[in-house]
């Protein structure tokens, strides 16, 4: 699969921005825990790998709350 296609395609957990930025305060306080958001929230980390935006906004959140 060449990067356009991967660039196109959606994983199938992904919830979209909409969702992402709802649970994203959640997401970054079981991070800045030292959880694995990763893990509680698998449908928001496959956003995240996907969605430089969304990733912009959890650092950004992230920053914020340190």
């Amino acid at each position: 699969m060449n990067r356009l296609e991967r660039f196109l395609r959606t994983d199938p957990d992904d919830p979209g921005c909409d969702e992402t930025r709802r649970l994203m305060h959640v997401y970054v306080e079981e991070l800045l825990d030292g959880g694995d958001p990763d893990q509680r929230f698998p449908g928001i980390a496959a956003h995240l790998r996907d969605c430089h935006p969304c990733v912009d906004e959890l650092d950004g959140l992230a920053a914020a709350v340190r």
